[in-house]
């Protein structure tokens, strides 16, 4: 066991004398040091490569501090936070923030990395007295203030997020900025109505409007809390204006105006404005929209022969299941034969996810409002294509 550890020592001290030498000469020839970031990569790929993570850590605890050197232990540690040893990186880390000789303007640095690791590993408390740390940075602030933000989402802290957000809109104007403000706005709005607190509750929303007019959620819960009111007007008005901010979320506007008017009777009334909403914005759920609107209004041979001349332009397969539905005993099908084909369609679709994130490509059945994979606002919307939209 002796001769093993020695061997491993002896291992280490001719690494160590490799790269010191290495770095040294290229210090010579090209006055370059570990802020060369080409050099320095190489170099760590071959530590990374040649030696186990252990011997690695052993040297990099017995390596000297200094401004040539701090680049390599937040190299090491960021190696070992990326593998998920996040205990390895909040230990180099940390040794390197308490070191006597770390030259102080690297500490804002090191903090900022510690952090990272705690977020890494779920100690969220840390991660945000670091975090908070860093507010005052002039260097770090912007990053500190979008990990903050981060954090407080993670632990649904809306007023947190929102106040921290508030102070970067107040210093620079970002579009995406201000959606996530208007969306952190709709996340308290949303809490608020829960609680059955209409009226803060539309305060909240409109607010989020203000901050963001393109905030389709702001809408949403706008219209939901007209209808818990009763006002079935105030409802489509406001459904509708989701068309002029973001077409995409088109559909879902459409299936709770096609609720609303199902439980009045009313959907028969609502062909011509569905009419247009389809010429400007065509989806699949706007035509069976307004396909069910003229088989109440109009019978069901206009219906089948709107269906059909827009399928022909537009194909989908919730088109064709609603056409088999009702042409299936007029072309001869028996019933038999379209519950097959029906049942076929369903399963294919039920295969298939329902929405797509823009920004990261993430799928799913359900509509998030923030990313799960991204954590971006509002990228999430139904995806359009044959087998959906």
């Amino acid at each position: 066991m002796d001769t093993v550890l020695h061997w491993l020592l002896l291992v280490i001290a001719v690494a160590a004398g490799w790269f010191m030498g290495r770095w040294g000469r290229s210090e010579t020839r090209r006055g370059r040091g570990i802020h060369d970031e080409p050099s320095v990569r190489d170099r760590l790929q071959f530590l990374f490569t040649n030696y186990s993570d252990q011997a690695i850590e052993n040297f990099v605890q017995s390596l000297a501090v200094n401004r040539d050197t701090v680049n390599l232990h937040l190299s090491v540690g960021a190696h070992f936070r990326l593998k998920g040893e996040t205990d390895r990186a909040i230990l180099i880390h940390q040794n390197l923030l308490a070191r006597p000789e770390l030259p102080s303007r690297f500490s804002p640095q090191v903090t900022q990395e510690l952090a990272e690791d705690y977020m890494k590993a779920g100690l969220l408390d840390r991660a945000e007295a670091l975090l908070q740390e860093l507010l005052g940075s002039r260097d770090y602030s912007r990053k500190a203030s979008n990990q903050l933000i981060e954090l407080y989402q993670q632990e649904r802290e809306w007023e947190k997020a929102r106040q921290v957000a508030e102070v970067l809109a107040s210093h620079e104007s970002d579009d995406a900025l201000k959606k996530q403000l208007g969306y952190l706005t709709c996340e308290m709005a949303d809490e608020a109505l829960q609680r059955d607190d209409r009226w803060e509750s539309r305060r909240l929303a409109r607010e989020a409007l203000e901050k963001d007019p393109t905030c389709v959620r702001a809408n949403f819960l706008l219209a939901d809390i007209q209808q818990r009111q009763g006002n079935d007007r105030e409802v489509t008005k406001v459904l509708l204006k989701v068309f002029d901010q973001n077409p995409a979320f088109g559909p879902e506007a459409i299936e709770q105006l096609m609720q609303q008017a199902r439980a009045r009777n009313q959907v028969g009334r609502l062909t011509r404005r569905l009419r247009k909403l389809y010429e400007a914005w065509p989806s699949t759920s706007l035509l069976l929209a307004l396909v069910e609107s003229v088989e109440r209004g109009s019978g069901r041979r206009a219906a089948i022969d709107l269906l059909r001349e827009e399928l022909e332009k537009r194909p989908s397969v919730r088109g064709l299941l609603r056409l088999v539905a009702l042409a299936g005993y007029e072309k001869g099908m028996t019933t038999d034969e379209g519950r097959l084909v029906s049942r076929i369609g369903q399963m294919l679709l039920a295969s298939r996810p329902t929405y797509r994130c823009t920004n990261c490509g993430f799928e799913g059945r359900q509509l998030h409002w923030l990313c799960p994979s991204c954590k971006n606002w509002e990228t999430i919307q139904p995806i359009q294509g044959v087998e959906a939209e």
